[in-house]
């Protein structure tokens, strides 16, 4: 769907406390012109159907709720337009396909390898901020040399999952998400 020449996005907010959202959807929202925001339990089929793009954002450290929520996210299989998830947004991505969370906890700026993620090549500084990491599905490959896994593709649709938090730093990828067709 076009307005005035640009895309449509559905941003999806997976935060359970309302002040979270400050943090880690207001400065995705802030990039993105056309947007409409929803939390992910008040998504309807047409919101899903009316977009041309999703983001699901992240959320803080102790707000896993939406993990027991996954299976309302089951239509981003058969979702067939660019979608990247976010921290959480890229754990429920990747059980929906079929793989298994784990606890990591990292937090702060470290420097990771890329190897062409949405504009990221080569060595650069990302900001993290989570408990848990996933298990990739057979369907996903990697765009970091990292220890688990930074930065994913589904191998042969547009979807893609940072674990970092690239609306703190690298908004590039998130720029770069939206030019996709």
């Amino acid at each position: 769907m076009e307005y005035g020449g640009r895309f449509m996005i559905l941003i999806i907010n997976i935060c359970r406390e309302k002040l979270h959202y400050f943090e880690f959807v207001k400065p995705i929202e802030d990039l993105v012109e056309n947007h409409i925001t929803k939390h992910y339990k008040d998504i309807s089929n047409k919101d899903i159907e009316n977009t041309d793009k999703i983001i699901i954002c992240g959320t803080s450290l102790k707000d896993n709720k939406f993990l027991g929520d996954v299976n309302k996210f089951e239509w981003i299989k058969d979702y067939n337009k660019p979608v990247l998830g976010i921290c959480g947004g890229m754990q429920i991505i990747s059980i929906i396909f079929g793989g298994e969370v784990k606890t990591k906890k990292e937090i702060g700026y470290y420097f990771e390898e890329f190897k062409g993620f949405l504009g990221l090549k080569g060595k650069k500084e990302i900001y993290h901020l989570h408990n848990n990491y996933v298990a990739l599905p057979n369907e996903f490959s990697e765009f970091t040399n990292s220890k688990i896994p930074q930065a994913v593709k589904h191998n042969k649709k547009e979807i893609y999952g940072a674990l970092f938090h690239p609306e703190v730093r690298n908004k590039e990828v998130i720029l770069n998400f939206l030019k996709l067709n």
